[in-house]
């Protein structure tokens, strides 16, 4: 008889083609994946893999096999959380993906809610580009992403949850921090950092400075960076200004190290989208966690939704929040 977990395993080794990423994915050393690879084989009778030093693919029985250890090892899953919800309870594990800065800030307190009424629901989440955590969605490495990109797919609902306001930040000191109001022509006088191709902030700001006759050319770009806390801390050290989500930037404009400049006619947001994968059955957890994050009552949501867009700080500037969207679906 099949062993289910190591069917499991070869299903993270025809994924991963390596038995080393394997094993790290599964926190098991690589002679063990290896082993129980071998004891599959010899239970089926024939090769899954063909091996080429650490370089392995898969046979054509493999890839035959792949489709039904999929199907089987989703229903072993669903059994278990069937049976889990007969007794009032859901389990199970729940993979997140997110691409923005703004999801580190809104998923934790998702989490938060959501454990504090499903306990044994065990919640991984990665941070990726947005590309690619779409494409973990359709792979099936995760039940749910959180993005701003909105890639045309069958296979994928998305559903808006989020307006990110993206703010221009200098540092204190800062010419545009002493006039705190400038025009998109003035963007051509300072040094900027920007993120880097394919970001959902850059995009944004390519968009809008085209209605003004301006291109990201035009601009003096001192630094490209991935990360948008690195962008900030950029910001904070004074090698220049950015454009970055409003929550990124609000702990660092409470604090007095960064200055929110206002660009007239320069409005950027963008939508954050919770992405599910329509040809899949959802798991429990999967369902609550969906159901939790639009629940018109959840004091995740609530923390954001009912503090002010604009608040005041100290040193009176203005602190942008993220603006929670009230989807009626």
């Amino acid at each position: 008889m099949l062993n289910l977990h190591e069917v499991y395993v070869f299903l993270i080794a025809a994924e991963t083609e390596n038995f080393s990423e394997t094993g790290r994915r599964l926190n098991i050393s690589q002679p063990a994946v290896s082993m129980q690879i071998r004891s599959l084989e010899e239970t089926l009778g024939m090769d899954l893999f063909y091996r080429s030093g650490r370089h392995i693919s898969l046979t054509e029985a493999g890839r035959t096999l792949v489709p039904m250890a999929r199907d089987l090892v989703s229903r072993a899953i669903r059994i278990e959380e069937e049976m889990a919800c007969l007794r009032g309870k859901i389990v199970g594990v729940l993979r997140l993906a997110y691409s923005m800065a703004s999801g580190k800030y809104i998923i934790p307190r998702l989490v938060a809610g959501l454990r504090s009424q499903h306990p044994d629901v065990q919640i991984v989440c990665s941070v990726a580009p947005r590309d690619q955590s779409l494409q973990m969605l359709l792979n099936g490495e995760v039940h749910i992403a959180i993005t701003n990109l909105r890639e045309p797919s069958k296979d994928i609902e998305y559903r808006p949850f989020a307006t990110d306001r993206i703010i221009l930040i200098a540092p204190p000191g800062h010419p545009w921090a002493q006039r705190r109001v400038i025009e998109p022509a003035d963007l051509t006088e300072c040094d900027l950092i920007l993120q880097d191709e394919g970001s959902g902030t850059r995009e944004a700001l390519k968009d809008k400075l085209a209605w003004h006759n301006l291109s990201l050319d035009s601009l003096r770009t001192v630094m490209v960076l991935s990360n948008t806390e690195a962008i900030r801390i950029a910001v904070e050290e004074g090698i220049g200004a950015a454009f970055v989500s409003a929550v990124v930037a609000a702990e660092g404009i409470r604090a007095g190290r960064l200055v929110p400049v206002t660009v007239n006619g320069l409005e950027l947001a963008q939508t954050l989208y919770l992405a599910r994968h329509t040809g899949r059955p959802a798991t429990g957890a999967q369902a609550a966690f969906w159901d939790y994050a639009f629940a018109p009552e959840n004091a995740s949501l609530r923390a954001l939704t009912n503090r002010p867009v604009i608040a005041s700080n100290e040193d009176g500037y203005d602190t942008p929040d993220v603006i929670i969207a009230r989807d009626t679906h």
